[in-house]
């Protein structure tokens, strides 16, 4: 291979993993004249390409009803024997031995119409979360590329499915998939991204599902969009009520309507996580009570089986208040951890010969908190560049229906079906679909630009008005939930953008990898490090901003805006942070005459308390008449590599 021209680097191959009716009015695109889906005509216009398992083509989500030709930038094929039409326009396989683009797993379908589903009526799963489904672009184009097959993805086929996406001419590239924190050299996704970058296709990755902890991240480049995943105001609502008057609201996808009238016999025992253990525990017409340490349905198949009616399922502590909506196959409910412990208190004393009911209410609407931080949604900080802020931005990505390729819920498949899961998956196709919206909106904009209005825009605080919430419901850090979560009308009007290019992208990959590094990422035996300006994670012109002073040291940050809002403008920089951190701007104004002109800022950190462990959390407001220009600030005892 080295011998073979063009050959760069060999590395070993990495394997990767795949991480609605009503997320659309939560986000304001639907209930809003003025919104996101009028303005940008529903995405028309733009091609949205998406990496994973595949697609389910005829499935009526991808019916090109109501669709305008591909544009005549598009260069694309499509290897599906039926054809593609004017929504599907490019469907491609890159997985050894399976030539077929069509979907065998479901992840790819669901992402597809996430991201630009068209409308269909009468959609639903398990009965729940019925109405009208669409996708966040539901005029956009789509070219789904299949990287995956049902057991993963190689890092290979993800970069050969990428820079096909490039070459076709895609506006947007939706990537959930991920593998952990590696090396932007030795990456796949990094790698393809950065040509994505370069051609100013705006690219989004999943943040990866192995939250709540600390350091989990994956995708973590600055070059593209990292997406965390959160609830939308939306329960599945099943209760518990017990013998004592104690009543407790839960979830459950399966919603009986046969269920008992009276009071049913409650079983506890603390090793209920042993499948087997039901084998000598008579549990015969009883509600099982179990706090697993393993997926639930597990739990729930070997309770009917052993002849129990019913189940109470806790989540762990560090599930939090995040249920992920389960179809259990029996009379069922899940509790948060603080619920479920007072329901095991009472099953576990004889003495209240306790018995209870579980009853549904199908889709509530309207739930609070909403948005919180799902528990699984991987954490910053950043491994590989911690002065780079990850991830970018939260969406919805917990429940969530989509296009499912066959039914879920029983009885025969047909063309209408959806499936309801969870996962920062569901939430990266939001963010690809609402950057469609944005590219619809200002074509000419670039993918830093695009980055860059959405994470100054997103909210801070949840529909109640307070600050957004963790699984916990503890305020979320910002490695929690990013800049906050996505606003798409606000997004398409940010005011200022930060914006950057990849001439500095290649100076700050530089100053980590030197040359074979660039060499790599940017695939040319051309680059030369000691011909270009080396930049630190810091230096980069990016809407988020992560410092590590030490004591009595002070950290000088430039940064630069370049108008996109009224030309007559003017901003005042205003700061909110804990009185530990000292921040100075300057200027603290700025006055733009003209759309497109630039000015430059000086952002000055140091602590004026003695640091202390962890970090310090605040804010960055420009603020002008028509917009405030918000930017995440993080300052702690963290060092980039470089």
């Amino acid at each position: 291979m080295q011998k073979r021209e063009g050959f760069v680097r060999a590395f070993p191959e990495r394997k990767l993993y795949l991480q609605t009716t009503h997320t659309p009015e939560f986000l304001g695109l639907r209930t809003e004249s003025n919104g996101l889906w009028n303005a940008s005509a529903f995405g028309r216009g733009v091609i949205v390409g998406l990496l994973d398992t595949g697609i389910a083509a005829g499935h009526p989500s991808f019916s090109d009803a109501g669709m305008p030709l591909p544009p005549a930038r598009w260069k694309g094929s499509c290897a599906l024997e039926a054809g593609c039409n004017n929504k599907l326009i490019g469907a491609r396989a890159f997985v050894p031995g399976d030539e077929s683009p069509l979907d065998d797993n479901g992840h790819g379908t669901h992402t597809a119409s996430t991201a630009a589903g068209n409308f269909v009526p009468g959609a639903q799963a398990y009965g729940q979360a019925g109405g009208t489904a669409a996708g966040m672009a539901p005029r956009a184009h789509l070219a789904v590329y299949k990287v995956c097959s049902a057991s993963g993805c190689t890092d290979s086929d993800v970069l050969a499915g990428l820079d096909a996406a490039v070459k076709d001419g895609v506006d947007v590239i939706s990537i959930s998939l991920g593998g952990g924190s590696v090396p932007f050299d030795e990456d796949a996704i990094a790698i393809g991204a950065f040509a994505a970058f370069e051609k100013g296709i705006v690219v989004s990755c999943a943040a990866g599902n192995a939250g709540p902890f600390n350091t989990s991240l994956s995708n973590e480049a600055p070059w593209y969009i990292t997406v965390g995943a959160t609830s939308v105001d939306r329960s599945f609502r099943s209760y518990v009520q017990l013998n004592n008057g104690k009543v407790y609201e839960g979830e459950s996808l399966n919603q009986l309507t046969k269920i008992p009238s009276n009071p049913v016999e409650l079983a506890y025992n603390s090793n209920c996580s042993d499948c087997t253990f039901f084998k000598n525990f008579d549990i015969q017409g009883k509600i099982v009570v179990c706090k697993p340490f393993f997926p639930p349905e597990k739990i729930a198949t070997a309770v009917l089986k052993a002849g129990g009616i019913g189940v109470i399922i806790i989540n762990v502590e560090e599930e939090g208040y995040t249920i992920i909506a389960s179809d259990f196959h029996l009379l069922a409910s899940q509790l948060s951890p603080a619920d479920g412990d007072a329901v095991i208190a009472y099953a576990s004393d004889a003495r209240n010969n306790p018995k209870a009911l579980i009853t549904f209410n199908g889709t509530v609407l309207g739930t609070s908190p909403a948005p919180v931080v799902a528990f699984f949604s991987s954490r910053g900080p950043n491994f590989q560049t911690p002065s780079i802020l990850k991830p970018d931005v939260s969406a919805p990505g917990l429940n969530i229906l989509a296009a499912w390729p066959t039914r879920v819920d029983g009885g025969n498949d047909g063309a209408n079906t959806f499936n309801i899961i969870s996962g920062t998956s569901m939430a990266t196709p939001h963010i690809s679909g609402i950057t469609a919206l944005i590219k619809s909106v200002h074509p000419d904009w670039s993918a830093a630009a695009v980055k860059s209005a959405i994470i100054t825009t997103a909210d801070e605080n949840g529909r109640d008005g307070k600050p957004i919430l963790d699984e916990l419901h503890q305020k979320a850090s910002f490695f929690a939930v990013g800049a906050g979560h996505v606003n798409p009308s606000k997004a398409a009007d940010p005011g200022l953008i930060y914006d950057i290019g990849a001439n500095d992208y290649v100076g700050f990959i530089c100053s980590i990898y030197g040359d074979a590094g660039a060499r790599v990422i940017v695939r040319s035996h051309n680059v030369s490090c000691s011909k270009v300006t080396q930049k630190s994670a810091t230096e980069l012109n990016l809407p988020s901003i992560a410092a590590s002073p030490a004591w009595l040291e002070t950290v000088t940050i430039t940064r630069a805006v370049t108008n996109v809002g009224e030309p007559q403008s003017t901003y005042t920089a205003h700061v909110d942070i804990p009185e530990a951190v000292k921040i100075e701007v300057a200027p603290p104004t700025l006055s733009f005459a003209a759309v497109g002109e630039r000015k430059t800022f000086q952002v000055r950190v140091r602590w004026s308390l003695f640091p202390a462990k962890g970090v310090v959390e605040g804010n960055l407001r420009w603020v002008s008449n028509e917009h405030v220009v918000r930017s995440p600030i993080v300052v702690g005892n963290f060092k980039a590599r470089n």
